[in-house]
């Protein structure tokens, strides 16, 4: 259940909080945010929201005791990294220029670094 409520809460965190209210935008790529949404959750990972899915599938491969659910976690996961490194990524350096390149810079894709 801690895995389902941290991912859930992460989501919103990072949905609403940093796309709506921050980059007044939605996750939607027809909607993206208009301005690049670098605080939060963001500062520590480019991708907050794949894991907060991510948490929540794997939270609920534990609860239920499901493999395929973990699979599926996996399954997930794999495409989000293929459509962060073909689409998101070249679309916000199209976007956003010099900014999202400093940006890619500090901020680690995947892996969260806390210490700098």
């Amino acid at each position: 259940m801690l895995l389902i409520a941290a991912g859930a809460a992460l989501y919103v965190v990072t949905a609403f909080w940093g796309f709506a209210l921050r980059g007044r935008g939605t996750p939607a790529p027809i909607d993206p945010p208009k301005k690049l949404v670098v605080e939060g959750p963001y500062r520590v990972v480019r991708n907050p929201m794949y894991w907060a899915v991510a948490a929540v599938i794997m939270g609920e491969a534990t609860l239920f005791h499901s493999l395929t659910l973990v699979e599926l976690a996996v399954a997930l996961f794999s495409g989000a990294m293929l459509f962060v490194l073909f689409y998101e990524e070249p679309a916000l350096l199209r976007k956003f220029g010099a900014e999202y390149e400093d940006y890619c810079r500090r901020v680690p894709r995947w892996i969260p670094r806390f210490s700098k």
